[in-house]
């Protein structure tokens, strides 16, 4: 029986591969093992408990302040143990991560085929994201099979990489079937949630934020952090700030952040929580590429605080707006969405271009028949 390996090490990744794992689970016709790496912990935990995932192995590599460079020594060594024990026949990651490029990289040298699940995204821009659009970029390279998740992504790959047209194929992209499982079985009950709730003043309208990405640490985060002080001086807005644990992320929301009365910084969320969040929200301020994938699903206007994204989709039909790290640009665009019924109803699309909620169903398909073919 063919055999298929399924690794990643991120909380994001976790979301997306979720459904890809059940998908794979339920098929009979191979046989399927999970390997996580450990990149994020808590928050890494937290998503396989919440859709319900045990995985075969555990490398548990995360260290504190641990470099990239050494971080992806240990993958490099430690992924050979799971390869050696396992055999697969196909080895699968996800996206931009570490993770994903180090694990291909591994599977490449051991001669196993590679399946990339959201593959094609591409800034063209290696600063930006750092280091996520060169782990991209590596992964697509060394990749067997390509999952893009739009049309967009797929012309990125066999128009412009000239990726062979057969080993590409168009699947939506898995955070839809994530975001729609997890919409569906929220808990309300949950005292997390119960908490947010009494902390949240629902006659003003809640802004969501979240911001960690590397390339805006330093004199744009504090650029970012200022617009959202003078966006809290109106008195009908709360905005909610769970802030991510990196110290660069860290340090300077709580210095700058923390007393004014209308910003509330609570510590990350797990993903049940966090869509839950998005979903009471008005609007989202975010650098995350994940959320302006999901937003437009439950009608959620995104500010994206990136000068550019790999995900043009939602930009191009107007329901994400990059407004960067500037101080005008986010106060003016958040302005606009509070007082402008207009604008904030453009940007709210029917259909989100990200896909249906098909996307694992899809993969396992596809995978199904590739294997098939190489008996």
């Amino acid at each position: 029986m063919k055999k298929v390996l399924v690794v990643f090490g991120t909380r994001p990744e976790a979301i997306k591969m979720a459904p890809v794992v059940h998908a794979l689970k339920a098929n009979n016709k191979f046989k399927t093992r999970v390997c996580i790496t450990g990149q994020h912990r808590e928050m890494l935990d937290q998503v396989l408990q919440f859709f319900q995932i045990v995985p075969d192995y555990d490398l548990n590599l995360m260290t504190p302040k641990q470099s990239l460079n050494l971080l992806a020594s240990r993958i490099l060594a430690e992924i050979d143990v799971v390869f050696d024990d396992f055999k697969p026949d196909l080895v699968l990651v996800h996206g931009d991560t570490t993770t994903s490029s180090v694990v291909a990289l591994a599977a490449f040298h051991r001669q196993i085929k590679i399946g990339h699940v959201e593959a094609g995204l591409r800034t063209y821009n290696k600063q930006s994201p750092f280091p996520e659009e060169i782990n991209r970029q590596i992964t697509g390279r060394l990749a067997d099979i390509h999952f893009t998740p739009t049309p967009t992504t797929y012309n990125n790959l066999v128009l412009n990489e000239h990726v062979k047209a057969s080993s590409v194929f168009t699947t939506g992209n898995t955070v839809i079937d994530a975001l729609l499982w997890g919409v569906a079985n929220i808990n309300e009950n949950r005292e997390a949630i119960q908490s947010l709730k009494s902390e949240l003043n629902f006659n003003k309208k809640i802004i969501l934020v979240t911001g960690h990405r590397r390339e805006s640490f330093g004199d744009k985060f504090v650029s970012f952090c200022s617009a959202l002080l003078k966006i809290a001086e109106r008195s009908d807005v709360q905005i909610i700030y769970p802030v991510h644990l990196n110290p660069n992320v860290k340090e300077p929301v709580y210095k700058l952040l923390s007393k004014h009365p209308n910003i509330l910084l609570i510590a990350p969320l797990d993903y049940e929580v966090f869509i839950w969040l998005m979903n009471m929200s008005y609007f989202i301020i975010t650098d995350s590429g994940g959320v302006q994938e999901e937003a437009p699903s439950l009608g959620k206007p995104v500010l994206v605080t990136r000068d550019i994204t790999e995900r043009e989709e939602a930009v191009t039909l107007g329901a994400v707006n990059l407004v960067g790290t500037s101080f005008d640009k986010i106060v003016k665009a958040s302005n606009l969405l509070l007082d402008d019924n207009s604008v904030y109803n453009s940007m709210r699309i029917e259909s989100n271009p990200y896909g249906d909620g098909k996307a694992a169903l899809k993969i396992n398909r596809i995978i199904e028949k590739l294997l098939q073919e190489n008996e």
